[in-house]
């Protein structure tokens, strides 16, 4: 358990208690920070709460990591493999513990609950942008690289649908708000063993995302440092090893670290809102890229299916307002309440999405007049969209990381690019 979760979860004990002093009836997150407070050593009167294992993992994967792209892939294989097969387990297992009344609602917080819980899980697709950061280490990287996302994507998207059904057939969705749902549903029906099993599960499971991260990120800095965006050092190569050796120690120091002590919410909502504009950078960079297509100074190496904005994009508009209006009428006429605009602590919040509504509608003029390819329009808007979900909180966050990084460009990156040479 991490620092802040530690002593947030703490004040929440100590005012339940003092209503009731049964320690056994509080709630399970609650009860785990409690403890893990009230048991925490202190140097200098401070609480010392660090997430060891976190810890010791990252720097385990980055020593990995920073060994070579052969031991990454064994590595990665073996922890996909035994991933793959804890979550066939599960939902074979949990399929003859489902209830389904507990399905009931099936949505409970509409369509706005389920996009806003797409948006806040969307780091776990980093992986997919992450493979294409190793195609110097490919054999055909123009067909093997297409291929193993599209597969990846089609894989863990029937895994997610399945396992979300089975786990919230299990147990009612208000119990799962906790920091390892599936063990503590398999927990809950005295299913112990297994629980224990999945619990360890979890670990592989956060162990090969982090060994995804781990390989992406030092090979994204290679090649940023090439253009000479950063300094040549992160470009350098481990002499025996071929790994970015220094890109790889600072990926694992920038990581390791703030993994002691950090909470898991906040990390993951960052990464959602960093990758998801990261994917808006790409489908934006695809229509670039497209509409200098007939250049013969600028000839690009791939090929996006062409289908025009201008008859299509009216199209899915006219479907997504209709299915919005039809299914969640009270979320549409709510968001134009007038207290939503007049109070500051409600309005801060719908700023994401009012910037969003103007983005989208001047992105949409301009593929409907320019004829821009539907594809990457989808793609910008609705990565938008989704980040538009994230709330104020992690878009401030996220705006202070994006200050820092356009600091860097324009005092070193823009003079050293090779662009400008």
């Amino acid at each position: 358990m991490d620092f802040l979760s530690a002593k947030r979860g703490y004040g929440e004990a100590i005012n339940y208690l003092t209503v009731n002093a049964d320690i056994s009836q509080l709630p399970y997150h609650a009860k785990q920070a409690f403890l893990a407070w009230n048991n925490a050593p202190e140097i200098f009167g401070i609480k010392v709460i660090a997430d060891i294992p976190a810890f010791t993992i990252v720097v385990l994967i980055s020593v990995l990591v920073y060994r070579g792209i052969y031991e990454t892939k064994v590595a990665g294989n073996i922890l996909v493999l035994l991933k793959l097969i804890i979550l066939l387990l599960v939902i074979a297992v949990g399929a003859f513990y489902v209830q389904p009344h507990n399905w009931s609602p099936f949505a409970p917080n509409g369509i706005g609950g389920v996009l806003k819980g797409v948006a806040g899980v969307f780091f776990a697709y980093i992986g997919f942008d992450a493979i294409s950061t190793t195609a110097e280490e490919c054999k055909n990287p123009q067909k093997d690289l297409p291929r193993s996302m599209i597969y990846a994507l089609l894989i863990t998207t029937v895994l997610y649908v399945l396992i979300s059904l089975v786990l919230t057939g299990m147990v009612h969705y208000s119990e799962l708000g906790v920091g390892d749902p599936l063990a503590y549903a398999f927990e809950k029906l005295n299913l112990n063993k297994l629980s224990g099993i999945i619990a360890v599960s979890a670990i592989i499971a956060m162990a090969g995302v982090l060994l995804v991260f781990q390989v992406g990120q030092p090979r994204i800095w290679m090649s940023m440092s090439r253009d000479g965006l950063l300094p040549q050092r992160f470009s350098n190569l481990h002499p025996k090893y071929k790994t970015p050796k220094f890109s790889t120690i600072i990926a694992g120091v920038l990581v390791a670290v703030p993994a002691l002590f950090m909470n898991l919410t906040e990390v993951t909502d960052l990464t959602s809102i960093g990758t998801l504009f990261a994917f808006v950078l790409v489908s934006g960079g695809v229509l670039v890229m497209d509409a200098g297509k007939n250049n013969q100074q600028f000839k690009p190496k791939f090929k996006v299916y062409y289908l025009n904005s201008r008859y299509f994009l009216p199209i899915v508009w006219l479907i997504v307002l209709s299915s919005i209006y039809f299914l969640n009428n009270e979320g549409f006429y709510s968001f134009f309440e007038k207290r939503n605009f007049i109070n500051w602590d409600i309005f801060k919040h719908q700023i994401p999405f009012l910037l969003f509504l103007i983005v989208a509608f001047i992105i949409s003029f301009m593929a409907i007049v320019k004829k821009y390819s539907l594809i990457p329009v989808l793609g910008l808007l609705t990565n938008l969209y989704l980040m538009s979900e994230l709330g104020i909180t992690n878009w401030l966050r996220f705006l202070i990381w994006l200050t820092i990084g356009l600091i860097l460009y324009f005092f070193y990156g823009k003079k050293h690019s090779k662009l400008n040479i």
